[in-house]
């Protein structure tokens, strides 16, 4: 039975009768400027490549990544984060040349229009794809001789001009080890981005082909996945340990990868430490899923994307990596005008 009786029915849709009803009472807002738009360059490519499952997102030689990124700049997008994949492979003393020219290429054309930030890691730069130096017997990443290459690469490119360096590896300590080696040598001013809540997740399948960085079938390791460093999808409580000891150890935003599977984890992070920007990675696998569903016309491709950014936005975002972050400004738009629609 209907309760009609003014003072105790529930009259909360009076609040969604219309647009200006609605708009009146949103609490939260997503905005182009939150968004970092990924970035894959590789060495020795001959021309790009798409990146299979996400429309739009390529493999870039060095001259087209700097085409992109004036297009993107047309459309707003002034930040990115760079993922450099080296032609030669190595087992430890690995090479960061390439991607330290490529971020020079960047500053020397774009300046300060553009804030540059660069994943730190190896696993592009590994014969076996995982993602540091491999002990001896093959069955361990060893945790200090990783830290000790992660800090390099840090190093060098701050001294190329990144504005940001982001270590994605989960070793314990490299953060504290980048901070510190940053600072020593004179680039206090740059920003470190941790990956600090980073899974071992099975949405990461089209990145890894575009950065090719999969763990290598057939390499001489028993290591066949990354279990024994990313965190575990069981056991949240290691992710808020993880990113309080990393913002101990200097970093200045957090980050939780992925992200809709990870929602919860997300929302509990910001909660318990508000003090510090977070960041969330909408990985690939995510992306694509939205992509694929467009394509066979089971979804409506801008407002998904938009739905999963107001949620990264609601759990305590204040950063979007997102592949779709070119078109972020076009997408809300789109989205707000059909929320102001009868």
């Amino acid at each position: 039975m209907t309760d009609t009786n003014p003072k105790t029915a529930v009259t909360l849709r009076r609040h969604r009768l219309t647009p200006a009803a609605r708009a009146a009472v949103r609490e939260v807002f997503v905005s182009a400027e939150q968004f970092i738009q990924p970035h894959f360059v590789v060495e020795g490519l001959a021309e790009r490549e798409p990146v299979k499952g996400m429309p739009g997102v390529h493999r870039e030689t060095v001259a087209t990544l700097l085409q992109q990124l004036a297009a993107d700049l047309e459309k707003g997008v002034n930040r990115i984060i760079l993922f450099g994949v080296p032609a030669a492979k190595a087992e430890r003393d690995f090479n960061f040349n390439f991607t330290a020219a490529v971020i020079e290429r960047i500053k020397q054309q774009f300046g300060e229009q553009l804030w540059v930030a660069v994943d730190v890691c190896v696993c592009s730069h590994t014969v076996h794809g995982q993602c540091g130096v491999v002990n001896d017997a093959g069955d361990h990443v060893d945790n200090a001789a990783t830290v000790d290459e992660l800090a390099r690469a840090a190093l060098v490119y701050a001294e190329a001009g990144a504005d940001c360096v982001a270590p994605s590896d989960m070793m314990d300590g490299r953060v504290g080890a980048i901070r510190s080696i940053l600072d020593e040598h004179g680039f206090a001013e740059v920003t470190l981005m941790s990956y600090s809540a980073k899974f071992h997740s099975g949405f990461y399948g089209p990145f890894r082909g575009a950065a090719d960085s999969a763990p290598k079938p057939g390499s001489e390791i028993s290591l066949k996945d990354r279990a024994t460093y990313q965190i575990d999808p069981t056991h949240p409580a290691d992710a808020l340990q993880s990113s309080e000891r990393d913002l101990e150890e200097g970093a200045d935003i957090l980050m939780v990868k992925p992200g809709m599977p990870y929602l919860d984890v997300l929302a509990r992070l910001t909660a318990a430490l508000p003090q510090v920007p977070w960041a969330v990675y909408e990985v690939s696998g995510e992306y694509a899923a939205i992509e694929v569903l467009a394509a066979e016309q089971l979804i409506d491709r801008e407002r998904a994307h938009v739905e999963v950014w107001v949620a990264f936005v609601r759990a305590g975002a204040t950063h979007i990596i997102s592949y779709g972050a070119r078109h972020a400004a076009e997408w809300l738009a789109v989205w707000d005008k059909r929320e102001q629609q009868e």
